[in-house]
């Protein structure tokens, strides 16, 4: 049976929904029951220089309110602090804590773990072979950390 390139798409989004699920699921296990997905994609963006709401904000293709929102999440939870700019006393910076350097490489671990696991269900051969299809399909460079920005951006400006 032949699908559509509608259908490909979708199981596409599928495997990757199952695996962001799986490891939602596994942090909250290792006691990280209040990480999510948009909280990797932040603090990842804030450990790349987005050191304040508006750059945030623009990483992720949010409005400077919404990434001020998940910023005092993430503070709250202790996974980013803000302080002063050495540069500018006047000036706040977001850093990444010790604790959110710790969630991001436990999320990377899992995802090692959920490729293990996917590798023994189809085989590693043919995982890799998935891979190296994908990688031709859709490039050698992995999606950005910053994933929400290409669902927003608009397809008549250069990426």
């Amino acid at each position: 049976m032949s699908r559509s390139g509608a259908d490909l798409a979708l199981l596409l989004l599928g495997g990757f929904r199952s695996l962001v699920d799986e490891a939602t699921a596994e942090l909250a296990r290792r006691g990280h029951q209040d990480v999510r997905p948009v909280h990797d994609f932040a603090m990842r963006a804030i450990a790349a220089g987005a050191d304040d709401a508006t750059r945030l904000g623009r990483r992720l293709s949010v409005s400077k309110q919404a990434a001020a929102k998940t910023v005092a999440v993430l503070r709250e939870r202790g996974y980013v602090t803000r302080e002063a700019d050495p540069l500018d006393g006047r000036r706040k910076r977001l850093q990444v804590t010790d604790l959110g350097f710790e969630v991001l490489r436990q999320g990377e671990e899992v995802f090692d773990e959920l490729r293990e696991r996917w590798a023994r269900r189809i085989g590693s051969a043919e995982l890799e072979r998935m891979e190296t299809h994908l990688t031709t399909l859709a490039g050698a460079s992995p999606v950005r950390f910053d994933t929400p920005a290409w669902m927003a951006r608009d397809l008549g400006e250069p990426s």
